[in-house]
C-alpha cells in the first residue's frame, strides 16, 4: 500500500517538482506580488459589483470603477444582469472619456475572470490585478466608494425603473466627481484636485482646453449627466435655487 508519506519520499529521492497548473485566468491576471500606491491618474483603477433593488423588488447590479489615485468615478453602470461583454462594453465607455488605466484591481467574480474581460484586458495593455479569495481588504478603495455610494445614493432614493436609477446614479456621480470634497484631497473634488495633481500618464486623455484660453473647469473630464439635483447629504441643504451651471453651495443646518 502506498501513502502520501512515501510519494513525498519519492519524489525527494528523484528531485521532482509540484506540476505548475495552468491558471485560469489565461494571459493578463498579474502574479500575486506586494502592490504598490498610485502616485499619477490612470495608474490603478478598482472594480467591483453591488446589489439593489427597483420599488417593485426587482434586483438591481451595480458596477462601480474608480481610479485609486484621484478618486474620480469614470463609470458606474446599472443592469438587470451582468455578463463578461457587458463590463467590457462598460470599460470602452470609461476608457472613452478617461484613458486607458494601467492596472485594474478587482476580484474574482465570474463577469472579471470571463474570456470577454481578458481579451480587452490584452487587446489594451491592462493589467488584471485579482484580489485574493476572502480578502476584500485587498481592493479597499472601491469597498470605501462602495460604501459612501450607498450611503449617500441608494438610501436616498426609491428607484422607479432602470432608466430611473441610471438617470440618478449619474447624476450621483457627477455630483461626486465635481463637487463633492474629499478629505484624503485636502478637501477637493476628485476633479479639483486632478487638475492640479502630476501630470498624466501619456496612455491617458488629457484634459479638454476650454475655447478663448479660459480655465477649464472639469467639463471636459465628465461625460454629460442629466441636471439633477445632487443627493442631500446629511445636516446639508441648498442655500438658493440652482445658479447657472448647475452649481450648489450648502449652508449647515442646525
Amino acid at each position: 500500500m502506498v501513502n502520501h508519506k512515501r510519494v513525498y519520499r519519492l519524489y525527494c529521492l528523484e528531485g521532482l517538482q509540484m506540476r505548475q497548473k495552468p491558471p485560469r485566468r489565461r494571459v493578463k491576471a498579474k502574479l500575486r506580488e506586494d502592490r504598490t500606491e498610485a502616485t499619477r491618474p490612470n495608474q490603478c483603477w478598482s472594480m467591483d459589483f453591488m446589489a439593489d433593488e427597483l420599488f417593485d423588488g426587482r434586483r438591481l447590479r451595480l458596477l462601480t470603477i474608480v481610479d485609486n489615485f484621484s478618486r474620480v468615478s469614470p463609470f458606474i453602470g446599472a443592469g438587470f444582469r451582468y455578463k463578461g461583454y457587458n463590463v467590457v462594453a462598460a470599460l470602452n465607455l470609461a476608457v472613452v472619456h478617461y484613458g486607458v488605466p494601467e492596472r485594474i484591481q478587482l476580484d474574482n467574480g465570474p463577469e472579471f475572470i470571463s474570456k470577454e474581460v481578458d481579451l480587452w484586458a490584452y487587446a489594451h495593455g491592462v493589467v488584471l490585478d485579482f484580489s485574493r479569495p476572502g480578502k476584500p481588504t485587498d481592493n479597499a478603495f472601491i469597498e470605501s466608494f462602495n460604501s459612501r455610494f450607498r450611503q449617500e445614493c441608494l438610501n436616498e432614493h426609491w428607484f422607479l425603473s432602470l432608466e430611473d436609477a441610471k438617470e440618478k446614479i449619474e447624476a450621483w456621480r457627477g455630483h461626486y466627481n465635481e463637487q463633492r470634497p474629499h478629505s484624503s484631497l485636502g478637501y477637493r473634488s476628485p476633479v479639483e484636485y486632478l487638475s492640479g495633481a502630476l501630470p498624466p500618464n501619456p496612455r491617458s486623455l488629457s484634459l479638454l482646453e476650454a475655447p478663448d484660453g479660459q480655465e477649464n473647469k472639469g467639463q471636459g473630464m465628465c461625460p454629460a449627466h442629466p441636471a439633477a439635483s445632487p443627493p442631500r447629504r446629511s445636516g446639508c441643504s441648498p442655500a438658493a435655487p440652482y445658479p447657472q451651471g448647475g452649481q450648489v453651495e450648502y449652508t449647515m443646518t442646525p
